[in-house]
């Protein structure tokens, strides 16, 4: 279970800002630390992730509160969100890591491949008028050229320089 880091807690301050009375979807929601501060003034929040240990976590931690599904990216949800929240696998593969470990933080063998796919799909799942709310790493490659080739537009709203990345947080339309 991914738990919460430096990108974590960038999401997690614009939350309020784009969620009230919103029907939000916290996609990879680990150990739900985004889809908690959704519910504080969404309509309903819904968290997705693919680690059975964070399914367990969120299922417990919030009961009936937060709609908790096992889903590989959108492959188990039908719905349509005002707002997806995402801080999604961004690092390249490194061999060194250990396999649940690189299951929360390793985005495919270049860091964006499971970017590129959440991207492919999400604007199907987007109420008119929909946004997202999305982070990546200076580490993932370029992420910016997947917005445009996918149709988002996209707004950069912060960003945090760590000691060896650029953390960057993007309102997608």
């Amino acid at each position: 279970m991914y738990q919460p880091a430096e990108d974590s807690f960038l999401l997690k301050k614009h939350i309020a800002k784009y969620s009230k009375n919103k029907i939000i979807l916290d996609m990879g929601t680990g150990s739900g630390i985004l889809a908690e501060e959704a519910s504080k003034n969404a309509k309903k929040v819904y968290a997705l992730d693919t680690d059975k240990e964070s399914i367990d976590y969120c299922r417990k931690k919030f009961g009936n509160k937060v709609d908790v599904r096992k889903s590989d990216l959108f492959s188990n949800i039908k719905e349509k969100f005002d707002l997806i929240i995402f801080n999604p696998p961004y690092l390249p593969k490194d061999l060194r890591e250990d396999e649940k470990s690189a299951r929360a933080t390793t985005g495919g063998k270049k860091g964006f491949e499971i970017i590129e796919r959440f991207l492919k799909e999400a604007k199907r799942h987007l109420n008119k008028d929909g946004k997202i709310l999305f982070l990546f790493s200076s580490l993932s490659g370029d992420v910016e050229n997947l917005f445009k080739k996918y149709g988002f537009k996209a707004k950069k709203i912060d960003e945090e320089k760590l000691f060896f990345e650029k953390l960057y947080a993007y309102l997608l339309q």
